[in-house]
């Protein structure tokens, strides 16, 4: 295979993975680094390096995007992202010192669990506390959107329990290359109990933040390669752009089905590499 053929297929492969990624709120890195290492054969720490330059492309992208919306909450990212930052820095220094098998493993564990619980959620609907959480009061991360001619309105629950699962999804940004939007999305949509396109939007949004805090120290590794992230970043920004631009005219129910199906799949791939990766 021709190096133009190669970088071809990678920016293709990586265009697929950016509208996924932006529909969904997972980030483009999520697939594209089982992608590059499971069929590509590229070392790992070299397809996390690409896909984390690739992740803040693309959730620029998208952003361009969704800022012109109603849905991503600015604020709500601006005070999580203090968690995610923080988490992808210890993650990173992480990587260095803990078996990658088992974190692949546990992570794989979790993701297929995420996508399980996910199904249990019906039609986007969301049980808000009796009372609004002191802390969205105080930080005033209530905000609202129309949509379909209707106003509705939003107050985030359990905002404590989201910084934790925000950290967490830093920290697995870090130790996997990724941006973690699926732990983004979750945090967003599970524990904090946000409309849905607002979980995706403001995960992607985010995702950007966190992969740029771990890409630095991929970076300073060497782990960094232009000729693979280029056309890695160039697929998965322009999927970003395509993705952004299609998720105004999706149902919720239909984003909620790509969301399980995604976390599904990636957590049967990182199992997979986890195992590969102990024998």
């Amino acid at each position: 295979m021709t190096i133009f053929a190669f970088t071809l297929i990678i920016a293709t492969c990586s265009l697929f993975a950016g509208v996924f990624g932006a529909l969904t709120g997972l980030g483009g890195g999520m697939i594209v680094v089982p992608l590059l290492v499971l069929y590509f054969g590229i070392d790992v720490h070299h397809a996390a390096g690409a896909a984390l330059i690739a992740v803040i492309a693309g959730s620029c992208a998208a952003s361009v995007e969704f800022l012109k919306g109603p849905y991503t909450n600015i604020r709500i990212a601006a005070v999580l992202e203090i968690a995610t930052t923080s988490g992808a820095i210890l993650g990173a220094h992480l990587a260095t010192v803990l078996n990658q098998s088992l974190i692949a493993v546990l992570f794989g564990m979790v993701l297929i669990y995420a996508s399980y619980s996910n199904l249990l959620v019906a039609n986007g609907n969301h049980k808000h506390l009796s009372q609004p959480d002191p802390i969205a009061k105080n930080l005033k991360l209530t905000d609202s959107y129309i949509e379909h001619g209707e106003s509705i309105s939003y107050s985030p629950n359990h905002v404590l329990g989201g910084f934790s699962v925000m950290a967490l999804a830093g920290t697995a940004s870090g130790l996997l290359g990724i941006g973690s939007g699926a732990f983004k999305v979750f945090a967003l949509d599970r524990v904090m109990n946000l409309p849905f396109k607002v979980s995706t939007t403001t995960s992607s949004f985010m995702i950007g933040v966190t992969a740029a805090a771990a890409s630095a120290i991929y970076f300073s590794k060497g782990y960094v390669e232009p000729i693979l992230a280029l056309p890695v970043l160039l697929g998965v920004t322009g999927g970003g752009f395509l993705g952004a631009r299609l998720l105004v005219k999706m149902k919720v129910k239909t984003l909620r089905v790509l969301f399980t199906v995604g976390v599904f799949v990636t957590g049967i791939q990182m199992l997979i590499k986890g195992f590969a990766g102990a024998q």
